[in-house]
């Protein structure tokens, strides 16, 4: 398609005034009037002729299938000017659906007929981002007609979850007592399975006296446990509207979904079998626990295709639903949100029931604007009200943790920056207690 510039709609329409100016002065240069403006269209032709033609120019458009969440990818951008004898200046812009940030207008120059670069290309929810088609404009040598060329694409690239942190994580974590590997060590701890025994100090746990063994022997022996490595962690994902609030760029859930993979990682590492839940008004998704670090990639997949719901949380089905599920004691991971004591009744209450089978770690992300309200001094009226209604909000949701807690279940309420290692930190505790 071609079609005329500002600078050539300019240069065509100074030739009207011009040329009634001529015809005022002297009627009789009628003539003239006609040359003025068939030069005008001669130059808007010629240039058009020199501009360089559709046919000639060759596009390949190369992007990645898969992007990771808030990560930077590149879409590759190949341009061939086929017996082009000079520079041309290109405007390039990428069509694209999808909750994606797009690179914006591109001017570029090509150097012997070709060029070739790469555009930024993020998105901070997950799903598909459809690279629809490409866009270029062209300008002739007297920049007086341009030639645009939209050619169709229809690249899928999958916006997946990431575990940015496990790199991080495992220089972290390599001092630590668990071992990681093919080799498989033995770990001291108080676990389920007995290892020996030993001559009771002071210090360790009365319970674990061995009186029989310590009347035959004369002196107080303790039974010495090992750490259990094939147990049931399964990654329960609350997907209700509560989740889909953002926090530092990210989607609740998404900051989940990271910390739920990091830990899934190691507890894979670890030799324990990982599944994955998701919920809201309806059960949405469910992968049986598996082992062995090949497994990930099946769990990432799972939890990339749990979606943002608009609905209510219906905690009474979703618990109940896992509960029913798992046939042996596990380790349920719920991350998840509430607003009020309130609200967070029927939750409390499926909570209870499903602790009394399996070990529950309550993880919920705390809100910094929150924070922000409540330590900031008010400078006007309205800035004290915004803090006395989040120092309600806070007073509010530690009830609700408190009663949590007293169930028997392991709370986190923490920042998004100590969420993964935070979540670690309690997952070998729990399993150096044996109380899975």
């Amino acid at each position: 398609m071609i079609r005329p510039t500002l600078r050539g709609v300019v240069v065509f329409s100074a030739v009207i005034p011009f040329t009634l100016l001529v015809l005022a002065w002297d009627p009789s240069l009628w003539g003239l009037t006609l040359d003025c403006g068939a030069l005008a269209l001669a130059a808007l032709g010629a240039d058009a002729l020199l501009t360089l033609p559709v046919h000639r120019l060759s596009v390949e458009v190369a992007a990645p299938s898969r992007l990771p969440i808030a990560e930077a990818g590149e879409v590759t951008v190949k341009l061939s000017a086929l017996q082009a004898k000079r520079e041309v200046r290109f405007d390039i812009l990428l069509e694209v659906t999808g909750e994606v940030r797009a690179p914006p207008l591109t001017t570029l120059t090509t150097e012997k007929g070709q060029w070739q670069s790469a555009l930024p290309l993020s998105s901070s929810r997950r799903g598909v981002v459809t690279i629809e088609a490409i866009w270029l404009r062209w300008r002739g040598p007297l920049g007086l007609v341009e030639r645009r060329k939209r050619q169709v694409l229809e690249l899928k690239v999958d916006v997946v979850p990431t575990v940015r942190g496990v790199r991080s994580a495992a220089l972290e974590l390599a001092n630590r007592q668990a071992m990681f590997g093919s080799k498989v060590q033995r770990q001291r701890g108080e676990g389920s399975e007995f290892e020996r025994l030993r001559e009771h100090a002071p210090g360790l746990d009365n319970r674990f006296i061995d009186w029989k063994h310590s009347a035959r022997h004369r002196k107080l022996l303790s039974k010495e446990f090992r750490t259990e490595r094939n147990h049931q962690v399964v990654l329960a994902f609350d997907t209700g509207h509560l989740m889909v609030e953002p926090i530092e760029g990210m989607a609740r859930l998404d900051h989940a979904i990271e910390a739920g993979l990091l830990l899934g990682w190691v507890s894979l590492r670890s030799g324990d079998l990982v599944g994955c839940y998701g919920f809201d008004a309806f059960v949405r998704n469910y992968q049986e626990p598996g082992r062995g670090i090949g497994y990930l990639p099946r769990i990432q997949r799972a939890a990339a295709r749990l979606e943002y719901r608009s609905e209510e949380t219906n905690f009474t089905l979703g618990l109940a639903e896992l509960n029913t599920r798992l046939k042996r004691r596990a380790l349920v991971i719920l991350f998840t949100e509430f607003v009020d004591t309130i609200s967070a009744e029927l939750l409390i209450e499926s909570l209870q029931r499903i602790a009394n089978h399996h070990v529950v770690i309550f993880v919920t992300l705390q809100n910094p604007m929150l924070k922000r309200l409540t330590t900031a001094a008010p400078s006007d009226f309205d800035g004290a009200a915004q803090a006395v209604v989040a120092h309600d909000f806070q007073r509010e949701r530690a009830i609700v943790l408190e009663r949590i807690a007293r169930l028997g279940i392991y709370c986190l309420d923490v920042p998004v920056r100590g969420l993964s290692m935070s979540l670690i930190n309690r997952y070998f505790d729990i399993k150096q207690k044996g109380l899975i």
